[in-house]
């Protein structure tokens, strides 16, 4: 059975060659959703794009690191990074500070519920958060971003676990292999966070194209989509386009996004044959995939003790 994808663009707001990039896959039926940064330079373009969008989900891409703060950096001193006003540009040194017990989980709440409102005030019905270059893979993070999000209403996060199959079919560097295997460690614990093991807080069943990042081109994209299992999944990508005013910000991925661009493209509007035959959705709809999911598990439950028959009583 084809499973369900939610095909998410990261960085939406970015620059306007991202927003352009968002707005044209959604439009052609190759992309379910995107995760909208709250400080980002083009976030009010971004906003516009997305109330002409409405089978478009949009999320809370939630920025700790390599980027600037919502709230003032008095309320959240211990994300800042040594320049005073910014979070700390490395993700290395965030990973050293969260794992030196140098960040407050308040800190992180306080700054990831500033974010989900100024979309919400925007006017942008938030379908789920996530977080920037994946941070909420530490369990402190995903604790108070779970916490900011199910107190302003958020009903979904992104599984940040990418599974064996779609690791062995991304052919990524050995170091990036490496790198995203040794996270599965955390994996247990996410699962154990009391939103995510009651359903409270919803997700997919992992996330794949996060060993790809950087290289995910049409051949990678075409062999991902051919193998999705049966379940939710959702696919990251970061599409865009390699502008003059991409060039002008820091990023690692610049023709990347090009790339990332034209495969999705291909894969769903230029292809005869689509590498995906499932149902694209959003993460607005995994309350109600998870309710049919109950509902099904219950009538297999009361066939197996009618004896196969639901409707003997």
């Amino acid at each position: 059975m084809p499973g369900k994808l939610i095909i998410n663009a990261d960085d939406f707001g970015l620059t306007s060659g991202v927003n352009r990039a968002v707005r044209e896959l959604a439009e052609a039926g190759a992309l379910s959703s995107a995760t909208l940064m709250a400080n980002s330079a083009k976030f009010s373009e971004a906003v516009a794009i997305a109330h002409k969008l409405p089978s478009l989900g949009v999320g809370c891409h939630i920025v700790l690191t390599d980027g600037s703060p919502v709230c003032t950096p008095t309320e959240i001193p211990t994300l800042i990074g040594s320049d005073g006003n910014n979070f700390r540009a490395s993700l290395r040194d965030f990973w050293l500070a969260v794992l030196l017990g140098k960040v407050d989980s308040a800190d992180v709440e306080r700054e990831a519920a500033a974010q989900i409102e100024k979309l919400q005030r925007a006017g942008i019905t938030v379908t789920h958060v996530d977080t920037h270059k994946h941070t909420h893979i530490l369990p402190l993070i995903a604790r108070a971003v779970l916490s900011a999000a199910e107190r302003l209403g958020v009903q979904a996060m992104r599984n940040p676990f990418e599974q064996s199959w779609s690791l062995r079919l991304t052919h990524s560097s050995l170091k990036r292999a490496l790198q995203v295997r040794l996270m599965t460690a955390l994996r247990s614990k996410f699962q154990a966070l009391p939103q995510i093991r009651s359903g409270c807080v919803v997700t997919t069943e992992g996330t794949i194209g996060i060993s790809a990042t950087g290289h995910l081109n049409a051949d990678g994209l075409d062999s991902l989509l051919r193998h999705i299992p049966d379940g939710i999944w959702e696919l990251v990508c970061h599409p865009g386009y390699h502008d003059d005013e991409l060039g002008a910000i820091t990023t690692r991925l610049r023709e990347a996004r090009e790339v990332e661009r034209l495969a999705l493209m291909e894969a769903f509007v230029e292809s005869s044959s689509h590498p995906f035959s499932g149902e694209l959705i959003h993460y607005g709809m995994l309350d109600q995939e998870r309710k049919l999911k109950t509902q099904n598990k219950n009538n297999t439950n009361a066939s197996v003790e009618t004896g196969g028959n639901v409707m003997s009583a």
